[in-house]
């Protein structure tokens, strides 16, 4: 016999069974249902979102394999707390598809499709945010979108609860965030430290402020992931994660001691609003973390130019010359040179306004342009937030001047600028970026940041953007002999890390064996020169300018000189081919229909491997190759590939080779 409580059960679990389907229908779910999925469209990459104990939390597997385990959601704020007694509102379900092109990144067409579940939460005073999920193939991008609270219309995060929880045998693959107002002329922090490599997640960071943007786990055997941020703009701040602490990576903002204390750590926001997306990037082999468009994929542009971008290829002699260069002669000697290679771009350093002088420039800026060259002019960011003499300064802080500035540019046909010395991640530094890179467009001219942050989709949001450092970038080799050192393990690392989520202006192939003007004296190089021509391929900027100098041309070998003179600095398409970040890397890069294949070992020992090309569809079996020969001088030579799937290479140690091929 069947008692009434019974017959209440089933008739309650009916009408659940009725209700879901209807949702189900109509792409809600009711508050009930817990926990809620989304997968990938082909099926693999699975996010589930659930409510413990009254805290939102996420989970994320890959072919069934976990790759983040319950990690916490949501934020403290000055109108609430948005990350404890919690409870599910509804949950809605629909897709994503788009198309586009895109210059300046390393692919120049993208197809974006993923599935989206945005899911509204509750706080125990009736407060609500929902957290939008965009889940494709080897992507997730997940952000908080906010609504008006009542009649309260603007609010302070001060704390994010977002946190990344690996299982315990994960590794990573990290680099420190810096202490504030520290390093030359107190500008840090600006994306340049030291990494560490495949060690345990209980590593203390090194100055104790946790890890910049992006970050590499490998879960043992189960997979890879890639964390990073995208969509920041003047209306947030740049995050990054802190230590590892109980179990977890959380989302952490900047210090308050930043820019010399000024501007808020924590972010405003005006209401409704959205934070930037954080992505994370999950595969069970490099090649998704290499080749992800994930921070372009969920961005759009900010606004229109009257002309694209000018990628191009530049020398400039700061950085083997160094500051002595800053003089009429030597710069003249530069724009010859970058007319002899063919060269777009002559990067004219700090110290013009003082060494050569606002009177004389257009003489120089003449004489670039009979030569076919287009100058960049360096400037400071400062400002009243570091101790920096390299001038100009207080040129582009201030709108006022700003605009004055960049009107003498565009009257005296000055395209771009490279504007350095930022230190800060707080969202006043983040509107500093916004404003010069809007203002710069407006007079016509491109913009690279140099002792910056991550750039965060920018290349997309920013037509005019074309570079930013945020690396340990080539002028580290001119300093210290321990950066000559380390070299190779570095560029081993930037296309599964840095690079690969954002463009990356290195400055590198130098081809002189000392890092001096007179190639006799200073710092030794130890790599290849075709390591060198390697990383013009490996290290993916749209302005390439490079550490070239004049008797290069007679002094290093022919073939080396005639592959930089062709080299392209925008690319269609990108493939990796092998790798093991922190020992070697070989990528190929499609500009056309030709494929430039980079590779180099940062191992003791020489690197024997058989390459599968069969992926880049090459249409015919032969190409060129470059390639390190211990003792002999670098030449190209034709390399038969009767079987693209097996294609024999060999690096020496602190070596590389390029294959270029149609």
């Amino acid at each position: 016999m069947t008692s009434p409580n019974s017959h209440r059960t089933i008739i309650i679990m009916k009408m659940k069974k009725l209700i879901l389907g209807l949702s189900i229908l109509l792409g809600t779910t009711p508050a009930w249902c817990a926990p809620v999925e989304t997968a990938s469209p082909d099926g693999k990459l699975r996010v589930s979102t659930d409510i413990i104990g009254g805290k939102p939390v996420y989970s994320v597997s890959y072919n069934g394999k976990t790759i983040l385990e319950n990690s916490p959601l949501g934020f403290l704020s000055n109108e609430g707390d948005f990350s404890t007694g919690m409870s599910f509102v509804s949950s809605e379900k629909g897709t994503v598809s788009k198309s586009f092109d895109q210059d300046k990144i390393k692919k120049s067409h993208i197809d974006y499709n993923a599935n989206r579940l945005v899911t509204t939460l509750k706080n125990a005073k009736g407060g609500e945010v929902s957290v939008e999920w965009l889940v494709s193939d080897n992507d997730i991008a997940f952000r908080y979108l906010i609504p008006r609270q009542g009649e309260i219309g603007s609010m302070v995060v001060e704390k994010e609860a977002t946190g990344y929880r690996f299982p315990e045998q994960t590794t990573v693959f990290l680099t420190s965030q810096s202490d504030a107002m520290i390093g030359w002329k107190r500008t840090k922090p600006s994306y340049e430290e030291f990494y560490i490599t495949d060690v345990p997640m209980d590593t203390v960071s090194e100055f104790g402020h946790g890890y910049t943007f992006p970050a590499l786990f490998r879960v043992g055997d189960d997979g890879w992931a890639l964390l990073s941020e995208t969509g920041v703009d003047g209306y947030y701040c740049a995050s990054h994660l802190s230590d590892y602490t109980d179990g977890v990576y959380t989302i952490a903002y900047p210090m308050p001691e930043e820019n010399n204390g000024n501007g808020s750590a924590s972010p405003g926001i005006a209401l409704p609003g959205a934070t930037p997306w954080r992505t994370i990037t999950v595969a069970d082999n490099l090649a998704p973390i290499a080749e992800t468009t994930i921070p372009w994929n969920v961005v759009e542009p900010k606004y229109d130019v009257q002309h694209p971008a000018r990628p191009g290829r530049g020398t400039w002699s700061w950085i083997v010359w160094q500051d002595n260069s800053m003089n009429m002669e030597d710069q003249k000697t530069f724009i010859d040179l970058a007319a002899d290679l063919g060269y777009e771009n002559i990067l004219i350093d700090a110290g013009w306004d003082q060494n050569i002088g606002y009177d004389r420039m257009p003489e120089l800026l003449g004489y670039a342009r009979e030569k076919g060259v287009n100058p960049l002019l360096w400037y400071s960011s400062s400002g009243h937030w570091n101790d920096i003499v390299q001038s100009p300064t207080n040129k582009m802080d201030r709108p006022i001047v700003r605009k004055k500035e960049m009107q003498w540019l565009k009257d005296n046909g000055v395209q771009g600028i490279k504007v350095d010395f930022f230190g800060g991640d707080k969202q006043e530094t983040m509107r500093l970026y916004e404003d010069i890179l809007s203002d710069a467009a407006d007079y016509g001219i491109d913009v690279i940041f140099h002792g910056c942050t991550l750039p965060r989709g920018w290349e997309r949001m920013y037509p005019n953007h074309v570079g930013s450092e945020a690396v340990f970038a080539s002028e580290n080799l001119i300093f210290q002999q321990i950066f000559c050192d380390m070299e190779a393990f570095h560029a081993t690392l930037h296309p599964f890390i840095r690079n690969s989520v954002a463009i990356m202006e290195y400055g590198g192939t130098i081809l002189n064996h000392r890092m001096s003007r007179d190639n006799n004296s200073g710092n030794t190089r130890l790599t290849g020169d075709a390591f060198q021509l390697a990383t013009s391929i490996l290290f993916q900027n749209p302005v390439q300018n490079f550490g070239l100098t004049p008797n290069n041309l007679t002094e290093s070998p022919a073939d080396a000189i005639a592959f930089m003179k062709d080299v392209p600095t925008t690319w269609d398409d990108v493939k990796l081919i092998d790798g093991y970040p922190g020992r070697y890397v070989v990528l190929a890069r499609r500009h056309g229909d030709k494929w430039y294949i980079a590779g180099v070992n940062a191992l003791k020992e020489p690197l024997k491997l058989k390459l599968d090309l069969s992926s880049l569809g090459l249409k015919g079996d032969k190409g060129t190759i470059y390639a390190d020969v211990k003792g002999k001088e670098l030449k190209a030579k034709e390399l038969k590939m009767k079987k693209s799937s097996a294609v024999p290479v060999e690096i020496i140690p602190n070596g590389g080779m390029i294959i270029v091929a149609e």
